[in-house]
């Protein structure tokens, strides 16, 4: 062992333990007397009979210490001894990891012979705003119509808005297949258990898994465990990121893990506060959101799943992730139920940074066919009922006759994987009258 390496374990070493004991359990709070401890501390509560129960320490009530716990509680008894980690939680990442599937706390859900691991931080701050590189570069999605009507950068941060089955999980494992990026992080929070299966081997497929680490935190675990795993998938990418790679970071849903941190924030008797949102929910997004986007070594590109409910796009969360992220797409229900997919509807969608990533043609054939979408919405009843007479205006004319075509353009099957340039010649050839 090197010198500066033995140092830093002495460093690390204690001359005592320090501990506490459990004095009150109310529903998943519980408080214990002692020990010595700071907010994030990680802390093991010793209990009979089975592992030590893994606990953090989230606040202070007069002289007693606040825990919340990332497992089961019913072993824990009156007097049962917790004893304090004195630092956060910290996971191991490596390259080795590509390809397996973790928990909230980083440990492997199945056999993966990880090795040459180190440990990292769940909970660092965000890259420095002055030394943040600026998004240039664009980023192939193999997703014709956002590369082509919505073109992203690398390092962008992106909220994916839809509500319940509108096919985010499917945009995500064709994001995850077909990207340019070096390697995909993609974080699980608040799935039904059957559903992580079922995303793993019939969405993302062996194609997407052999570059991929999946973080999985169920709905049924603690709300703990599933904010750690919104943090874990964020130290993970943040790795990579720092290794000089370009990572795409995909969490699903950032709407599960704001709810996970009202139920901690109600427990420690936080006061609700919008829609039943403590405060402390506020203060996570954008903590969380930010640590994603470009750094002095790599780049991390991130799209965050939003549910909306009843598709309401201005509920608090979407309102509020969609104030701090690069842009937003938005999967309408209504192209899903005409079988159009990816059902991204263009005209409520933006991208912040395609106006500097993306050629003059490009842009220009791009707002044409926003234009042109949009004038035949607004006169769509009217086309549909026979009333609108052929000539009355060249616009809506010219709008009837491409917006088939144009439909069927953004429209793409699963298995095709068009890089960005070809989408965006074909753009060009079929609507822009010219090539790139």
């Amino acid at each position: 062992m090197k010198l500066k390496e033995l140092k830093e374990s002495l460093h690390e070493l204690k001359p005592y333990k320090q501990y506490g004991k459990v004095t009150r359990v109310i529903g998943l709070m519980i408080e214990s007397e002692g020990p010595q401890a700071s907010i994030g501390d990680m802390c093991s509560i010793l209990v009979r009979g089975r592992e030590d129960i893994l606990a953090e320490v989230i606040g202070f009530r007069e002289q007693q210490v606040l825990l919340m716990p990332y497992d089961r509680i019913d072993s824990i008894a009156p007097g049962s001894l917790v004893e304090t980690w004195n630092k956060p939680l910290e996971v191991s990442v490596g390259h080795s990891l590509i390809g397996s599937v973790i928990d909230g706390l980083g440990r492997p859900m199945e056999e993966h012979g990880a090795a040459g691991l180190k440990k990292y931080s769940t909970d660092n701050d965000p890259p420095n705003p002055m030394t943040r590189p600026r998004i240039m570069e664009p980023l192939s999605l193999g997703v014709r119509a956002v590369d082509t009507m919505l073109t992203l950068g690398k390092g962008q941060r992106v909220g994916i808005f839809a509500g319940s089955g509108v096919g985010k999980s499917t945009l995500m494992a064709m994001t995850a297949k077909n990207s340019d990026a070096d390697i995909n992080v993609i974080a699980l929070i608040g799935e039904r258990g059957r559903e992580v299966r079922d995303f793993i081997e019939r969405d993302l497929g062996p194609e997407g898994r052999k570059n991929s680490i999946v973080v999985v935190a169920t709905s049924d675990k603690p709300a703990l465990m599933r904010i750690k795993g919104a943090l874990t998938a964020t130290a993970v990418a943040e790795y990579f990121r720092s290794q000089g790679m370009n990572v795409n970071l995909m969490m699903d849903s950032v709407t599960r893990v704001a709810m996970a941190q009202r139920e901690v924030g109600l427990a420690a008797g936080e006061p609700p506060t919008t829609k039943g949102y403590t405060p402390s929910v506020f203060a996570l997004l954008p903590r969380l959101l930010e640590r994603s986007g470009m750094s002095e070594n790599g780049s991390m590109t991130a799209f965050y799943t939003v549910l909306v409910d009843g598709d309401d796009m201005n509920e608090p969360i979407a309102d509020t992730v969609r104030g701090i992220l690069d842009g937003h797409l938005v999967l309408d229900r209504k192209l899903a139920n005409k079988g159009h997919f990816p059902a991204v509807n263009v005209l409520q969608s933006v991208s912040r940074v395609m106006n500097e990533i993306a050629g003059e043609d490009h842009k220009q054939t791009a707002e044409r066919l926003r234009r042109l979408i949009s004038v035949y919405e607004s006169q769509e009843d009217l086309i549909n009922i026979g009333a609108y007479k052929k000539g009355a205006s060249a616009e809506v004319d010219e709008a009837v006759k491409l917006y088939p075509k144009i439909m069927a353009f953004l429209q793409q099957q699963t298995e095709e994987s068009p890089r960005l340039e070809e989408s965006v010649e074909a753009m060009l050839v079929q609507f822009g009258g010219g090539s790139s």
